[in-house]
């Protein structure tokens, strides 16, 4: 099996992921195990991802969900599942939220559109926020409100997501944004499938980049002073894919042009700023 062949840090690295720079602000053991659990997630996402028809994805996850079980035991022949095992007792991870990951993925199976945010917000925490409380366990804390912290911060990121990518899912027939916004505003689905860009859309990607924003916001009112230092990684990630959402406001959301990003400079500067930072995040004030 690749995974076999391929280490964790080997398929985090492949993956070119924003991760990369806050996991590399850890020490050696949390490193391992952050690239460990990073590695079972994009794994899983890759199932979801990769081509083939709805049935076979299906069999495919319901096989990586028995090898899981397995490795648990440590009887897995994924050595990724074994070792992912051996993380999680060494870290307390608890299981149900690497079920719960995947659970999130199989919804990318069974479900295109989303009626409301309530069904959205389920989405997110499954794909998200269980990666979060994953890492929490790895990074340590003190005070049991810093999980929230992981958990608001999850909603926020894949929020950010779905707006930078809502061009990129609508291609391949995923419309993450709620039903209920676009008749909020007036924008159609087939509006978005014929790249409409108009002020309706404008005005609804407003309310969708500012919903992330409310989400950063609630994360940070969440992290307890003790544990600002242990989150270190999670609150680069936390400042790089905010970044990503001023830049969405200031591009005037042109998301049906290239695809918004920022370079590997401006990611090291802004994780460098903030392992200097003595203080929290204002956000207004992010230059």
């Amino acid at each position: 099996m690749q995974d076999l062949i391929e280490t964790a840090e080997d398929i985090t690295r492949r993956s070119k992921t924003n991760f990369m720079v806050s996991f590399a602000m850890l020490p050696e053991p949390k490193r391992d195990a952050i690239h460990t659990v990073y590695a079972f997630c994009r794994c899983t996402d890759d199932i979801v991802d990769e081509e083939g028809d709805e049935e076979s994805k299906s069999a495919r996850l319901k096989r990586w969900t028995e090898e899981l079980e397995k490795g648990l035991r440590n009887e897995s022949t994924h050595a990724l599942l074994n070792k992912l095992s051996i993380i999680a007792d060494r870290f307390n991870i608890p299981a149900v939220h690497f079920f719960d990951l995947i659970r999130g993925m199989r919804m990318d199976l069974e479900k295109a559109r989303y009626e409301t945010f309530d069904e959205l917000y389920e989405y997110c925490y499954h794909v998200a926020s269980t990666v979060g409380l994953m890492c929490s366990e790895i990074f340590g804390y003190k005070h049991e409100q810093t999980k929230q912290y992981a958990v608001d911060l999850g909603i926020a990121l894949q929020l950010t997501n779905i707006v930078r990518d809502v061009k990129a899912d609508a291609e391949i027939g995923r419309i993450y944004l709620p039903h209920e916004d676009f008749n909020r505003f007036g924008y159609s689905e087939q509006d978005l499938f014929d790249h409409v860009y108009n002020a309706r859309f404008i005005e609804m990607m407003q309310f969708e980049t500012q919903r992330a924003r409310d989400y950063f916001q609630k994360a940070r009112a969440s992290l307890a002073h003790e544990d600002h230092a242990a989150f270190m990684a999670a609150r680069i990630m936390d400042r790089i894919y905010y970044r990503i959402l001023q830049k969405i406001e200031k591009k005037q959301f042109a998301l049906f042009d290239d695809r918004i990003s920022i370079s590997s400079f401006s990611k090291l500067r802004l994780a460098a700023a903030e392992y200097f930072s003595k203080a929290p995040l204002e956000y207004a004030t992010l230059t």
